[in-house]
């Protein structure tokens, strides 16, 4: 059964752009001017801090925000767009819950569909890694490190309990080195339960295939985190390349090979499906081509902003695909559809960002603030803390980190090996479960 509704503005992609515009619309927009937000999960995840979830030092519901409670005016939709007529200006959204789809008619169209993992074409990649984008993602992460823990402990063969006790993660980008980070900590801290391991000690190994970490960086910044993960023997397989991955672990292109039961996959990533099917510009990576202002070359009354789009700077070149950069582009997005609703000019977005931080686990992390000045160590493990803390929308989800935080501080942290549902189960469950 299909149903047809009309809509003002549609946007796609309940992330950090798309969630920005809406909610800025809601402000701007006239009264009677309908916003619909189509996402495939009721929430907003807040993805900077994924690796912790995946250690166990953050529990899920802290980083998933409700896009309900988000929302006043914005009529939110669950389901994915599966197709869009831009001339019929239709989009066709499937309904996972109800199993049925709709189509949605509207006047102007967001795209914010943020991105995905991509296998870079690598054999074994889909079947034998374990990415880190979703929520189940990191939960099935922290299910199989449990696992292969207690594997090793019942193995009596050496070879196999190396093997189970490597744990690789392919690249070297801010998720790639927060995750080695993260789960160097949480692999020693387990360590300690399990005396059957004997001397067999786990290995976190990071293969990337620049020739320094965090290499949207000043090199200083990438040869600090290095020497920060090497100091805790995380060993770093830098400028190699990934040329395929097995059920027992992977070949690099140099013909060395890792023996590993849990191979993190972090280096790639690539615009939503439904971009390439949209016939629009889109750039040597996939990602849609932008005006200056989010509107698409055209392509009247379609704009685009996020991870999915690739927004260009005043000065030439592009803005990196960064939460800090979606946040804000969503609301002069916003206004410039408002604009363009009352014929008026609209602008162009420029933003010079204010700092990066990536953490390193261990209470260490490495921040670039305005001038390129670097901060390391605890201090910029405090402000990385105190930002992400200040940037998780809504004062609940502030006090459930702050609280997780707290008492991963004061006391141990689970060993227990919790299950993970299928995708399909987890969104069934969160949307359940959203209150």
């Amino acid at each position: 059964m299909t149903t047809t509704e009309e809509t003002g503005v549609l946007v796609l992609g309940g992330g950090f752009a798309g969630l920005a515009t809406a909610r800025e619309l809601e402000r701007r927009a006239p009264p009677r001017f309908e916003i619909t937000l189509v996402n495939r999960e009721n929430y907003l995840l807040f993805t900077p801090m994924l690796p912790e979830v995946a250690s166990g030092s953050l529990e899920m519901r802290a980083i998933a925000q409700p896009l309900r409670r988000s929302l006043r005016r914005t009529r939110f939709v669950l389901g994915e767009a599966t197709n869009v007529d831009l001339g019929a200006r239709t989009a066709t959204v499937e309904h996972p819950v109800l199993g049925r789809s709709s189509t949605l008619r509207f006047e102007h169209l967001v795209l914010a569909l943020g991105a995905e993992t991509s296998t870079l074409g690598i054999p074994g990649v889909a079947e034998h890694t374990f990415p880190l984008k979703t929520l189940p993602d990191a939960a099935r992460l922290r299910t199989q490190v449990g696992s292969v823990f207690e594997a090793a402990a019942a193995s009596s063969d050496r070879v196999e309990r190396d093997r189970l006790m490597r744990f690789v993660i392919v690249g070297g980008g801010f998720t790639g080195t927060e995750a080695a980070g993260e789960l160097d900590g949480y692999v020693r801290r387990l360590r300690r339960f399990y005396p059957a391991l004997g001397d067999v000690a786990p290995e976190v190994v990071v293969i990337h295939d620049e020739h320094r970490l965090l290499d949207e960086l000043p090199p200083v910044f990438g040869k600090r985190a290095a020497a920060s993960l090497r100091r805790r023997n995380v060993r770093l397989e830098l400028g190699e390349k990934v040329a395929s991955v097995d059920a027992t672990g992977l070949a690099l292109g140099s013909g060395r090979r890792f023996d590993s039961a849990t191979v993190v996959w972090t280096a790639g990533v690539e615009p939503a499906p439904l971009i390439k099917k949209l016939g629009l510009q889109t750039s040597k990576h996939g990602a849609l081509v932008v005006n200056g202002d989010f509107s698409v070359p055209g392509a009247p009354g379609v704009w685009g902003a996020g991870d999915c789009a690739r927004v260009p700077k005043p000065e030439g070149g592009e803005y990196a695909p960064l939460a800090q950069n979606a946040v804000r582009e969503g609301p002069l997005l916003a206004r410039n559809i408002v604009s363009a609703l009352a014929g008026k000019p609209t602008t162009a977005f420029a933003y010079r960002r204010m700092g990066t931080m990536a953490s390193l686990g261990n209470r260490d992390a490495v921040a670039q603030l305005p001038g390129n000045r670097m901060v390391a160590g605890l201090p910029a493990w405090l402000m990385w803390r105190a930002y992400y803390l200040g940037r998780l929308p809504g004062l609940p989800q502030k006090m459930r980190v702050a609280a997780d935080w707290t008492l991963g501080g004061m006391f141990a942290q689970s060993v227990a090996r919790l299950p993970w549902t299928s995708p399909g189960q987890t969104a069934q469950d969160d949307h359940a479960a959203e209150g």
